[in-house]
């Protein structure tokens, strides 16, 4: 059987999750609009999705908003945001190594008149926070920095990052798609007013994700309509899909202790194995990384060619699957100077 190792790319659907799923697609189908009987299970379900989902952040669940996904979750955050509080400034400051999703809507927002600092990042992925600090402006409205990188698993100092801001009046978002369910994340000991991620990244469904934002900040929404989300994301609720979504946050959290033992159990031996058989160096060993992602340089073989050898065994990735029928080199490694890119796969647990 081929073992499956591209977890950062999407996850299987647990069981659990998907029978919670099923009678909201059948039984229980009412509007969670409606004031009737069967609009108020619905409802009733998405209000306990949305408590779900807020535990694993620790926040309050009226912040929690629900999207299509983190790239519909990072638009409304940076446009809503800068649309909505124009009037405090007009730069933001992210990160060359950032998901194509924030840097394509950071670059959209240069062509109608805001500045970005794309910071640099050091060999091992990593911003300095001095020069974090040295970016901000008086006109700095935004920061935008992931907790965990999707090709590296390099972590950034988070904490850090939302003290920085915090102390200069400035909101930070914070793409969290690759860290929940695999480190701990606390928005309040972070410091993040923004934050968003994905069902299909911690054994929910695809098609559903998450913008978490503190209550005082004010969006301008991208899609209009009903008064859904208080306004901000207009369309009749998915509730099979959220109800899911709020399962898989709940196993994740419920279960984050062994299943954390389990991912750097079976990290050790893969790392192990390539580098006592020869075929690769592991990258980023030295600094705080993600325990479900793991980059290798092979020693011998460009990274397609390896994979393909092995597509009997396994299957893993090159890079981010955002970019996987764009025939380039990834702008991460290629960001951080990281010599014999061709020849780095990623295999995430």
């Amino acid at each position: 059987m081929v073992e499956y190792l591209d977890n950062a790319s999407t996850t299987k659907v647990d069981q659990r999750v998907l029978d919670e799923m099923l009678p909201y697609f059948t039984e229980i189908f009412g509007n969670p609009s409606s004031n009737h009987s069967f609009g108020k299970k619905s409802k009733n379900a998405i209000d306990k999705a949305r408590q779900q989902v807020s535990e694993i952040i620790n926040c309050n669940s009226k912040e929690i908003i629900f999207t299509s996904g983190a790239t519909e979750s990072i638009n409304l955050a940076l446009k809503g945001y800068v649309e909505s509080n124009s009037h405090k400034g007009n730069h933001i400051i992210t990160v060359k190594t950032e998901h194509k999703a924030v840097l394509a809507t950071c670059e959209y927002l240069e062509t109608i008149g805001y500045e970005v600092t794309y910071l640099d990042v050091d060999e091992n992925g990593l911003i300095s926070l001095d020069h974090l600090e040295d970016s901000i402006r008086d006109e700095t409205l935004l920061i935008a920095v992931m907790y965990v990188n999707n090709e590296t698993g390099v972590i950034q100092p988070i904490k850090e990052i939302g003290n920085l801001a915090s102390q200069n009046d400035i909101v930070f978002f914070c793409d969290a798609t690759q860290a929940i369910g695999k480190i701990e994340v606390d928005v309040e000991k972070d410091n993040i007013d923004m934050l968003c991620f994905s069902g299909h990244k911690l054994n929910g469904p695809k098609g559903i994700g998450v913008l978490y934002k503190r209550k005082e900040i004010e969006l301008t929404p991208l899609i209009h309509g009903g008064g859904q989300e208080n306004g901000l994301r207009a369309g009749t609720y998915n509730t099979p899909l959220i109800v899911g979504l709020g399962k898989a946050c709940e196993l994740s959290k419920n279960e984050y202790n062994e299943n954390i033992q389990k991912l750097n159990k079976k990290r050790e031996g893969i790392e192990k194995y390539y580098e006592e058989s020869n075929i690769g160096i592991i990258n980023f060993k030295n600094v705080n990384r993600s325990p479900h992602i793991i980059s290798i340089t092979l020693n011998e073989q460009e990274a397609e060619e390896f994979l393909m050898i092995r597509s009997k065994e396994f299957v893993a990735s090159t890079g981010s699957a955002c970019n996987a029928e764009l025939i380039e080199a990834s702008h991460v490694l290629r960001v951080m100077k990281k010599k014999d890119i061709k020849s780095v796969i990623r295999i995430s647990l």
